[in-house]
């Protein structure tokens, strides 16, 4: 079945544009627009959709609330934040309310493309490095560390979970910690597979916001 996306964005001919460059895929099908936050919850109840690139800066609701309305459904579509500029709060921001990853509007369409086919998959769309330089730069904003509910949660984890964590927080991917680790990458899927279910996190963008609200990991990669 094709990927059913929806495109949020106040600008119509960028909507055009993206529609355009996933009209021409096989495997994929725009089914819904909106223009603004508000009507995208409303299409949202009566369309299914698998995808949502959503811009951040619109009128009546930004994309950043309504990745956090949609996002409170554990069902919900993954949401793929599209900005136009690297490292921008809003995006961090969304990150936080649940976004997959973040992509920058001028990407060219094969990274798009390849993106939205990630994120459907099920795997973070931004590498794991991305994210943390974004949190890197704006580690003043997270709460304070030692939130004992936050450090409970990690306490589900066995150490070699732990261990996992930590790595995927600093940037690296299933390969690069299986090497560091000595195990296999199929072994290193599986314990990030059981940090998700067991911290109730969507993915490893996920992972990453939540080492750095718990102070698992700090500000320029380091462990806490």
């Amino acid at each position: 079945m094709a990927i059913r996306v929806m495109l949020v964005d106040d600008q119509v001919l960028l909507r055009t544009g993206f529609r355009m460059v996933l009209a021409a895929q096989p495997d994929m099908e725009v089914v819904a627009e909106a223009g603004d936050g508000v009507e995208a919850l409303q299409v949202l109840r009566a369309t299914a959709v698998d995808v949502v690139l959503m811009d951040v800066r619109m009128p009546k609701l930004d994309g950043v609330e309504t990745t956090s309305r949609i996002c409170v459904d554990p069902n919900a579509p993954k949401v793929l934040i599209l900005t136009t500029f690297d490292l921008d709060e809003y995006a961090f921001s969304a990150l936080k309310a649940g976004a997959s990853g973040f992509m920058l509007k001028d990407v060219p369409p094969g990274e798009l493309l390849a993106a939205i086919r990630s994120v459907h998959s099920g795997d973070a769309v931004v590498a794991p490095s991305t994210t943390r330089r974004l949190l890197d730069r704006f580690a003043p904003m997270l709460p304070a560390t030692g939130q004992e509910p936050r450090h409970k949660e990690l306490q589900r984890l066995t150490e070699r979970e732990r261990e996992v964590m930590v790595l995927v927080a600093q940037g690296l991917s299933n390969g690069e910690i299986a090497a560091r680790l000595v195990l296999s990458e199929a072994t290193v899927k599986t314990h990030v597979g059981r940090i998700l279910t067991k911290l109730g996190l969507r993915d490893r963008v996920q992972v990453v916001v939540l080492a750095y609200e718990t102070g698992l990991v700090r500000a320029g990669g380091g462990q806490g």
